[in-house]
């Protein structure tokens, strides 16, 4: 049995904790703040509560893919439902256009709102988006790279990709197949997931269209913090040590230069492995200042960021919202370029809103509602001065959500900015980290794991596979077989040796 340390109690650092626990390793998990999650955590305000990370919940196979490893299972630990629809669209001309991931209740949808020859569009969308998924996932996803190479590793799928047009443009790949402009939004937005424009991103992150469109969005009982909460307990229950309020000062290694510990404030808690799971550049300033850290994360490009505004107010939503609503503004492409290319806010921007008290209704008080406002803006890059901006923000928001038919009579609200992710420790502001270009994708993405500290290993968004519910847990998997390989390889247990430096502290 080998002593492991992971550093985050987020679903990358659960993930992994689960994983090596079933592998029969003494593992113990930090978390800094005083409640499990990371980014997915629960904030609580006069009598309301609001998840304060990710809303859209998609491939539960994975969390009980995960829960399985510590003898448990998802039907025992997290009661889900499926959210139809999954997504409302809601366009500037006042047309509607739902997301159902039923096939048949889809199509009618799509006749309804776009006309019969749109149909069979979306069905060759979705033989085609179906097909990228098959063929990426286990091969180029759900896998640790050694080098670039590797992704020669299986030629004949590799060619398939590009047959496919996997490695073409997301915007005309989709505007290719679906004519009209308002379906080929919602199938393309999710862009924005990994920090480009549609017209920027690789097609073959039109898996993610699959993921929310097709698979199926999910919401768990209890919010989405439920799910790290459900991935602790188990971990608990199986035998591991989860650790509240203790925040990871410095890293302890060999003589050899190898990991054998942490430091958590003037006590020392020794291992043969550690996995950290915050921002990477925040990882290497704060426990490995004496590395250059990989040239990506200092020269590499940042996804945008978002103003997140959490709000309790007074009434119930009328009948044109959904759990999921995604108001698209009138410009498409002018938005983008003013964000991503001249680090503007959007002149006419689309906005994501999650209403959970729909179906949580634990998370406000009787007649009351919680929401989610979400507007994608740059990064602290951008020239923006955030503070100045956070009333003209109220203002903007408040505004957009009275005539969209929100209840908007606040009673409590917690404005997030880009500043404020940048105080929680998200480089540039954004925590949904580096943008997933061609160059900071698959095994161009930093390593999650460094050869000039063996013993040491990353997880969650900042590295492979990337960001996304589904990528951090999967993060989680990759770095637990990372350590489980390096474990493997080694020719003698480094907490028989007597700790000789300590890289920080």
């Amino acid at each position: 049995m080998s002593k492991i340390v992971i550093v985050g109690a987020g679903l990358a650092g659960l993930s992994a904790g689960c994983r090596l626990l079933g592998q029969g390793h003494e593992v113990t998990v930090l978390e800094q703040s005083s409640q499990v999650g990371g980014v997915a955590g629960r904030l609580q305000q006069d009598g309301f509560s609001f998840d304060t990370g990710p809303t859209v919940l998609t491939m539960p196979s994975l969390i009980d893919d995960t829960l399985r490893c510590v003898g448990s299972r998802l039907a025992d630990r997290l009661p889900l439902r499926r959210l139809e629809p999954a997504y409302r669209g809601r366009f500037a001309d006042g047309s509607t256009i739902d997301v159902h991931t039923d096939p048949a209740e889809m199509l009618a949808e799509i006749e309804r709102s776009c006309g019969p020859q749109e149909v069979r569009r979306f069905q060759r969308f979705v033989s085609w988006v179906t097909r990228l998924y098959e063929l990426e996932f286990s091969t180029f996803i759900d896998v640790n790279y050694r080098t670039p190479l590797d992704l020669l590793r299986s030629p004949a799928t590799l060619a398939r990709l590009f047959a496919a047009g996997g490695f073409g443009r997301l915007g005309p790949a989709i505007g290719r197949r679906i004519a009209d402009p308002r379906l080929q939004r919602l199938m393309s937005f999710q862009a924005l997931y990994v920090g480009l424009s549609p017209s920027e991103a690789l097609a073959i992150y039109a898996v993610i269209s699959y993921l929310d469109s097709i698979s199926g969005v999910w919401f768990p009982d209890g919010g989405m913090h439920a799910v790290p909460r459900a991935l602790a307990d188990a971990f608990v229950d199986a035998g591991g040590v989860l650790a509240t309020g203790q925040p990871v000062t410095g890293l302890i290694t060999d003589s050899r230069g190898r990991v054998a510990g942490v430091r958590t404030g003037d006590d020392r808690l020794m291992a043969d492995a550690v996995v950290c799971t915050g921002d990477l550049s925040t990882t290497y300033r704060k426990l490995l200042p004496m590395l250059r850290p990989p040239r990506r994360l200092g020269s590499g490009r940042y996804a945008p960021s978002a103003v997140v505004w959490h709000l309790g107010v007074r009434g119930l939503p009328d009948e044109r919202v959904r759990h999921h609503n995604i108001h698209f503004g009138r410009s498409w492409e002018e938005s983008f370029t003013a964000m991503l290319q001249h680090g503007r806010l959007m002149p006419d921007p689309s906005r994501l809103v999650t209403v959970p008290s729909l179906d949580d209704a634990g998370s406000a008080p009787d007649g009351c509602s919680t929401l989610y406002v979400l507007e994608p803006v740059p990064n602290t890059a951008a020239d923006i001065d955030w503070q100045d901006q956070s009333d003209f923000f109220r203002d903007r928001l408040g505004a957009f959500l009275n005539s969209a038919g929100y209840p908007s009579e606040v009673i409590t609200e917690k404005l997030i900015t880009p500043q404020d992710w940048a105080n929680q420790g998200h480089s540039h502001g954004t925590p949904f980290a580096l943008a997933h270009t061609f160059g900071q994708t698959g095994p161009f993405r930093p390593a999650n794991h460094d050869h000039r500290v063996p013993g040491l290993f990353f997880a969650g968004s900042g590295t492979v596979p990337g960001v996304g519910v589904p990528m951090v847990i999967i993060s989680g998997r990759l770095a637990a077989q990372r350590v489980g390989d390096y474990l493997t390889g080694r020719t003698a247990p480094v907490r028989r040796r007597e700790p000789h430096v300590s890289v920080t502290g």
